[in-house]
């Protein structure tokens, strides 16, 4: 009951946020919405006067509100400010096509997550090798998939349609342009986890037994499910409410798109009603997947019976990283010596060459010091809002029941829509992207850490090791962040590329940085309308995008060590003792044995 309200207090407080937002711009609501009915008409006063007695803008945000959620009671949304069509159609309407998109989207994801892990499958964990390929999937920024799909397969060859929603072919392009990036990471995440799983003593026994491998990696992924599912919850929602880049292009009228609009608009009527279709989404995401993970468990972790994942790992090869470091250093260093702004427009779209190695942009600009001036500030702003996201996330992650709401009503927030309330607040700037996306990137850590600790505290030597008189603070710095920490930090060097990555959206759909300044997502969407003509300014940003996640994966890979855990007993502050009973010895003797095994 406390977690439901818990819950229902974060939705009511970011629902009342939103309906405070066209007071916190400190702008007249009334004119945003002529502008938006009318853009040719003049906002004299009466006219201004009449919108704000039409709306009822005059009685003041909080009977606005009251209004709306009375209206909610009995079904009703309201009416659009802009179109007057009741909102819950539009809004069930929308809902409905982001799902169907982001059911084909999982569809594609779940797919390109098994191509990740195969090979660590087939050879039963011993294969810890990969990680380029998938590094540059979920390094591909979705909008530059979406348009090169859009233009090279919809258009060019008309292999499948390429904008519009009219049927399931419409969906096929959209879903590989969302689940690409979104199955690169998720393949990542498990195949961390699966040779923890095939060094169980059950998979052990099994392969001795001769049963046939490919059952034993059946249940070694059955095995490390529980630990993703609270994250592919938060893609769901990820994929519902994030796609807006990838329905503006496809002209998908989704739900993200629907919300983006209505905020730009000010429309609030549409863009609550959006919001809480996402809050409940998060939350029955999160439900679904809480009762797949005690399915999948069964009642090992309510009884403290679940062997752990985490175990040494061989360190991976380093010669990786700093060869793809070594590219991006290289790519920094020829660049910052040439001018980014200087024009010339004489040398429009020039291809690469000797001079200019990427090419040029539609100004005649260098792409190459352009690419490199824009790597500082994205790079620099990406590595510290991980930094701050990973810290977050680890001490969110150890309150779940704090944290566990907080992370699915964050999550249901775009980053647009994210973008857009931190612009109310705070005001634009250059900073607005990065407090947008720094006040959603924690979530998915959190999610993890919380999943990792949870199964971590069922575990037979934590159970053993409590039973030997260690206090909470020894099991948590000994026990349990030694446990959760590398995978989550494995996790947080993975979603380097998809910080920059939303930091490019912004840029890209306008609400980041502005021209004419080099940032990464400027780039591309200054460029994009001339991708088919001059394909370089488009694949020189997104290339060094690629290169940084593969750097990523790569780093994140070599970042395993063989790890050593402290003996058992080994500093433990030991309790009062306890007077001794037949009982008693027995449980303790039990716990030793079951302490000798595991270790």
């Amino acid at each position: 009951m406390r977690q439901v309200l818990w819950r229902a207090a974060l939705a009511a407080a970011l629902v009342c946020g939103i309906g405070l937002l066209p007071w916190l711009t400190r702008t007249d609501p009334a004119l945003t919405v002529l502008k938006a009915r009318s853009a040719d008409r003049d906002p004299t006063p009466g006219v201004l006067a009449d919108i704000r007695d039409q709306l009822g803008l005059d009685q003041g945000p909080l009977s606005l509100l009251g209004q709306w959620l009375g209206g909610l009671v009995r079904g009703d949304a309201g009416r659009s400010w802009i179109s007057g069509a009741e909102v819950t159609p539009a809004v069930l309407q929308a809902l409905g096509v982001s799902l169907l998109l982001m059911a084909v989207a999982l569809a594609v994801a779940a797919v390109t997550a098994g191509l990740v892990c195969a090979r660590t499958l087939r050879t039963g964990g011993r294969s810890r090798r990969g990680g380029t390929g998938s590094a540059v999937l979920a390094a591909l920024p979705e909008f530059l998939t979406a348009s090169v799909l859009a233009t090279v397969v919809g258009v060019q060859l008309g292999w499948l349609p390429a904008l519009g929603w009219y049927g399931p072919k419409w969906t096929v392009l959209p879903a590989l342009a969302l689940g690409l990036p979104a199955g690169a990471v998720l393949g990542r995440l498990l195949d961390d986890l699966l040779p923890g799983a095939f060094d169980e003593p059950w998979a052990q026994a099994a392969a001795a037994r001769g049963i046939p491998g490919r059952s034993v990696a059946r249940q070694a992924l059955r095995r490390c499910l529980p630990a993703l599912l609270p994250n592919l919850g938060l893609f769901v929602v990820g994929l519902t409410g994030g796609a807006v880049a990838v329905e503006q292009i496809f002209d998908i009228p989704g739900l993200g798109r629907t919300t983006l609009q209505a905020a730009l608009a000010q429309d609030l009527p549409v863009l609550q009603a959006g919001t809480l279709a996402l809050v409940l989404l998060a939350a029955l995401a999160t439900g679904v997947t809480r009762l797949a993970t005690r399915l999948l468990i069964g009642p090992a972790l309510r009884d403290g019976a679940l062997p752990t994942l985490h175990r040494p790992a061989p360190p991976a090869r380093r010669a990786l990283p700093l060869l793809y470091g070594a590219a991006l250093l290289a790519v920094v260093a020829l660049g910052l010596p040439r001018d980014p702004l200087a024009l010339n427009t004489g040398e429009r779209l020039r291809p690469p060459s000797w001079s200019h190695p990427f090419g040029t942009d539609a100004l005649g600009r260098d792409l190459l010091a352009r690419v490199a001036h824009g790597a500082l500030g994205t790079l620099l702003l990406a590595l510290a809002i991980t930094a701050a996201a990973l810290v977050a996330g680890v001490l969110l992650g150890l309150v779940p029941r704090l944290s566990g709401p907080l992370a699915d009503t964050v999550n249901a927030v775009p980053p647009v829509l994210a973008a857009l309330l931190v612009t109310a607040v705070a005001g634009g700037g250059t900073a607005t992207p990065a407090l947008a996306v720094t006040v959603v990137a924690w979530a998915p850590l959190a999610a993890h850490t919380s999943a990792l600790l949870r199964q971590e505290r069922a575990a037979l030597h934590l159970t053993a090791t409590r039973g030997l008189g260690a206090g909470r603070w020894y099991l948590l710095r000994h026990e349990l962040l030694p446990a959760a920490l590398p995978p989550v930090t494995r996790h947080a060097l993975l979603r380097l590329p998809g910080v920059a990555l939303a930091l490019a959206s912004l840029g890209f759909l306008g609400l980041g940085a502005r021209p004419p300044s080099p940032e990464w997502g400027l780039l591309l969407a200054e460029n994009q309308p001339y991708a088919e003509r001059a394909p370089w300014a488009v694949l020189a940003p997104a290339a060094v995008l690629a290169l940084l996640g593969a750097l990523a994966v790569t780093a994140a890979n070599a970042a395993r060590r063989r790890s050593h855990r402290p003996k058992a007993g080994a500093g433990v502050r030991w309790r009062r003792p306890r007077p001794r009973t037949p009982l008693a010895e027995t449980e303790q003797a039990t716990s030793l044995q079951q302490l000798a095994g595991v270790r």
